[in-house]
């Protein structure tokens, strides 16, 4: 009592009892795909607060990520490490203590971007695969065994 939104919600309340009832049977499957919509727009709207993730990068829509069924177990997990820039030989360092992995050839940190879009010692190789200008174009535009076969040729599969 006392508290002005309090007051508000039931005299509202109170009002809707005066209204006519509908006979209208609506089930509740019907209402599930408007539910699912503005659930997903929930999560699209706290997901594009993370503008700065890198994960946003690679996917910035919810909900659009399609599993690939045709690919091994292992090959699924490495496909998802690369998606996320998270690989073993990538981030080892942050357990191990040791220092940041760096390109051989260019001196620079060893990264999954790198590896995949950036080193021109791997251009050659890239290129039989696939060709992308950044690694969203590169996860939007190819077919994720084509990301594996290149990964096998580098020699860099047995590492991530």
């Amino acid at each position: 009592m006392g508290i002005l939104g309090n007051e508000k919600a039931d005299s509202a309340a109170k009002s809707a009892l005066s209204l006519p009832v509908t006979r209208m049977k609506l089930p509740a499957t019907g209402m599930y795909p408007r539910i699912t919509k503005l659930i997903f727009d929930e999560w699209q709207e706290v997901w594009n607060c993370c503008a700065g993730n890198k994960l946003h990068a690679i996917r910035p829509n919810i909900g659009d990520y399609k599993q690939k069924t045709c690919l091994s177990r292992r090959d699924t997990v490495l496909v998802n490490r690369l998606h996320i820039g998270h690989t073993h030989l990538t981030h080892s360092y942050l357990l191990s203590g040791d220092d940041l992995p760096e390109c051989g050839t260019c001196q620079c940190p060893l990264t999954v971007k790198h590896i995949l879009v950036e080193c021109v010692d791997l251009k050659d190789v890239r290129n039989k695969h696939f060709v992308a200008s950044s690694i969203k174009d590169l996860f939007d535009n190819t077919e994720a065994h084509k990301n594996i076969d290149f990964m096998k040729e580098t020699r860099f599969y047995k590492q991530l």
